[in-house]
């Protein structure tokens, strides 16, 4: 039987008695996102040169491979057993946790069938970064090399990132930083331009804010996590 406190414990609430997840922060960082990875285009080439150069000190490159998991579907499958094991009062929330990062992940395959963009480690630096990009709807003919765009393990880490402040508030700060490297580590690594990663970010906080805060999915899900045990504010 789960305690007055447990219940307490077990909303993911600010002091304030407010998600810390909101859909004006989310709302707004898509846009922006977008406009920077559309600016982002003016440092493609470089970025992707000096990383493939191997220039990155080795460092940052062992910090940025450790982290990498946090934007994995495996990694997310293994956060998501942990809390299951470590945190029963808050299992209710879990498929919403799932839907948040590995319904972003999706969303940008779907964006890949649609845009064929060759991966820097793929590339030949010919032509100027819209070389780059190999025209509409390649659906799978184009490969793993010509999937670039966006990037699905960082919109995966976003999504991630949000559905686990909104869980636990007091980790928003490592969430963020998480996602961050994961962002860095799809640069360095040469399997995606800045621009590809600042596409997927958005498309994770899109995904992540449908879940949590605007349109129709919240309110499903808040009426799936009730019927799992979810405690009434």
């Amino acid at each position: 039987m789960t305690s007055h406190s447990d219940a307490r414990a077990a909303e993911p609430l600010s002091a304030a008695g407010r998600p810390w997840i909101t859909s004006r922060p989310l709302l707004a960082l898509t846009p922006l996102l977008l406009v920077l990875g559309a600016a982002a285009l003016l440092i493609d080439v470089p970025l992707a040169t000096w990383c493939l150069a191997d220039e990155c000190p080795g460092f940052f490159r062992d910090l940025f491979e450790l982290v990498e998991v946090f934007g994995h579907g495996l990694g997310v499958v293994l956060i998501v057993l942990v809390v299951h094991q470590l945190d029963p009062p808050r299992r209710w929330a879990l498929p919403r946790v799932l839907a948040c990062s590995l319904g972003a992940g999706l969303a940008v395959d779907v964006v890949k069938l649609l845009v064929a963009r060759a991966r820097p480690h793929h590339f030949d630096f010919q032509g100027g970064i819209w070389a780059s990009f190999d025209g509409w709807l390649p659906l799978l003919s184009a490969g793993s090399g010509g999937q670039s765009f966006p990037s699905a393990h960082t919109a995966t880490a976003v999504g991630l990132a949000a559905a686990l402040t909104w869980l636990y508030p007091q980790g928003r700060r490592l969430f963020v930083v998480l996602a961050v490297l994961v962002a860095c580590q799809r640069v360095e690594g040469g399997a995606h331009f800045p621009s590809d990663v600042l596409c997927g970010a958005a498309v994770g906080c899109l995904v992540a804010g449908a879940c949590l805060e605007f349109g129709r999915l919240p309110g499903h899900f808040d009426r799936l996590e009730r019927r799992l045990g979810r405690p009434s504010p």
